[in-house]
């Protein structure tokens, strides 16, 4: 069976309201598939309506479903009428044999009255009738393909605007805008990509509880270049702060196979002459957890290659947004971390910890600017597979 790419989009009221991790466990969970792109738009009126005309043209179970969900669209992804502000749309991209067919089930119909937990829809999704068989209202919570030629349509037709509406969505109608406004970046790291699972939406619905919106999003292979300067200032402090580590296990090593005490003043020559080579191979460390490369093993030009291992890089913000990600991601070393931080929940060790998370503005700015958070990944894949 050929491979295929699908969509999801979560709705803005979805994003709003802080659903968006257990939409995103799910659709992993349920389809086998984890996202391999992502980003954040917010749709222009153009777009809206396009999309909304192709959708009521498209072959979906019923009629009734193709207009209400048209209908939906036009309401719900539409600017804002009285501000004009925009709404924040999530798209994800997920590839795979009869990928569109999977996500479609995983996402379930649009069900009137439904009260069980089958499909995505069941559990984040609302269609209300009354007695008089008439909608009330309706939340489907995502956006999905009926199938392949749909999806081709609405895909190209999400890469013609996407270099416009999509990227950072800071302006969104349910983003403050009030004074001490910050963004700070997230990166949920490797280790929860093995295999797909629920860890990343669970990670995602932990952080929910900061009230901070998600600006923007994307499916991010760092490599070897990036990840030095991304973790550049970290090897400074990993070559002062294990001088003593060093000195400390070569005293002991020396103590242990010669009969001599080690004084404290050779100590000190251990960890000046160790330490710093002890904390490199650290930091490679890191930098190979990230990448999938070993950097003492990359020519120049292969520094600048996609790694093997891929993150989430997600933007949030708000109000004192640093410090409130930060407390509830937790120290660094999950064996620290206070019962509820995502550190303690999902780490394992100081390196392998669930998710990165800058420690001040300024190193969110750099950052993002090093990972390039707004940079467009899936038109690339959308042209890969569909074209233009």
């Amino acid at each position: 069976m050929a491979r295929e790419l699908a969509f999801a989009l979560i709705n803005p009221y979805s994003l709003s309201k802080s659903r968006t991790g257990g939409i995103i466990g799910r659709l992993a969970t349920r389809t086998g598939m984890d996202p391999v792109a992502a980003r954040m738009f917010g749709p222009s009126r153009e777009l809206a309506e396009r999309y909304a005309d192709q959708i009521a043209a498209e072959a979906w179970p019923d009629n009734m479903t193709a207009q209400l969900l048209a209908d939906y669209v036009r309401r719900a992804y539409a600017p804002d009428p009285a501000t004009g502000r925009r709404r924040r749309v999530l798209m994800l991209l997920f590839e795979g044999e009869n990928a569109v067919e999977r996500v479609f089930q995983a996402a379930g119909p649009v069900r009137a009255n439904s009260v069980s937990g089958q499909t995505i829809r069941d559990t984040y999704g609302d269609f209300i009738l009354g007695e008089d068989g008439q909608v009330r209202y309706m939340e489907p919570a995502i956006m999905v393909a009926p199938n392949v030629e749909s999806c081709v349509r609405s895909l190209r037709l999400w890469a013609e605007y996407s270099a416009a509406d999509g990227g950072l969505v800071e302006n969104a109608v349910d983003v403050e805008a009030a004074a001490m406004i910050e963004r700070t970046l997230v990166l949920i790291k490797p280790e929860n990509f093995r295999f797909p699972s629920a860890r990343t939406g669970h990670i995602i619905d932990m952080f929910s509880r900061s009230g901070l919106r998600i600006v923007g999003a994307k499916i991010h292979r760092m490599n070897v270049a990036e990840a030095e300067e991304f973790y550049g200032p970290v090897r400074a402090v990993l070559r002062e702060k294990l001088k003593r580590v060093a000195a400390d296990r070569a005293a002991y090593v020396i103590e242990r196979e010669l009969p001599m005490e080690v004084p404290e003043e050779l100590r000190a020559k251990l960890g000046d002459l160790l330490g710093p080579y002890y904390a490199d191979q650290q930091f490679y460390n890191i930098v190979h957890f990230m990448t999938g490369r070993w950097p003492q093993r990359c020519t120049p030009e292969a520094k600048h290659e996609p790694g093997t291992e891929r993150c989430l890089t997600l933007v949030y913000r708000g109000v004192d947004a640093v410090a409130k990600i930060r407390s509830i991601l937790g120290p660094t070393d999950p064996d620290k971390a206070e019962p509820g931080t995502v550190r303690r929940e999902l780490g394992q060790n100081i390196m392998i910890n669930a998710a990165h998370a800058s420690d001040s503005p300024e190193s969110a700015a750099r950052e993002m600017a090093i990972v390039k958070v707004e940079e467009d990944l899936v038109t690339p894949w959308i042209e890969k597979y569909y074209g233009r």
